[in-house]
């Protein structure tokens, strides 16, 4: 009698340690998918953040600039293609994050996912250098060569239009690498944290 009752404690206890196990496994799944996903909503909001902000420049910043200085229309055209050519991979990047969902795919599509975002960001970095590149070149070609209305000399006003442009570049640049660093974080979080849930899957 007293081995039955041993055997019936230990297999309830048996019972109760499996259970114990699998809520435990539960647990930390769900905080590495949590963990994961709180870095892709970050990565999102930061890509979120920055269509708007092109936005804004585009369609309030750059306008109220052509209106209230000399620059001609020429000009102000090729600045303005230039950032909705520049825009496009932000607004490529924004849908690519969007498809990424932790709750309805499994980790090996997810990472596919996360593979084809970093090529698109990959490929941004070249696009937006040609891009600023070609911009700023035929944007000076118009203005210096094309432009005497606006009545610039090797004086202080063409050095205050270079001074310009180089400390918006300066600002774009320390800007840019701040984004890069935080976007580098999430990341290095978003891939860990698919290994490990690629691990519960098995």
């Amino acid at each position: 009698m007293e081995l039955e009752e041993l055997k019936a404690s230990w297999n309830t206890f048996d019972k109760r340690l499996a259970e114990t196990e699998f809520v435990n496994l539960r647990m930390v799944k769900e905080m590495v998918a949590q963990k994961t996903k709180t870095a892709l909503d970050r990565l999102y909001g930061l890509s979120l953040y920055n269509c708007v902000v092109g936005l804004i420049i585009m369609g309030v910043v750059a306008p109220y600039v052509f209106l209230n200085s000399p620059v001609s229309t020429t000009s102000f055209i090729i600045v303005e293609v230039a950032m909705v050519i520049g825009y496009i991979p932000q607004v490529w990047k924004l849908i690519l994050l969007s498809g990424i969902n932790l709750e309805c795919k499994r980790c090996n599509e997810l990472s596919r996912q996360v593979l084809r975002y970093k090529q698109a960001c990959h490929r941004e970095s070249l696009w937006t250098i040609t891009c600023v590149t070609m911009a700023m070149v035929l944007f000076y070609i118009s203005e210096l060569g094309y432009n005497p209305a606006a009545g610039y000399k090797l004086n202080t006003r063409i050095w205050l239009v270079v001074g310009l442009t180089l400390l918006t570049f300066a600002l774009a640049f320390v800007v840019g690498a701040w984004q890069l660093r935080r976007h580098a974080q999430q990341m290095i979080e978003i891939e860990r944290g698919l290994e490990e849930l690629k691990e519960f899957e098995n």
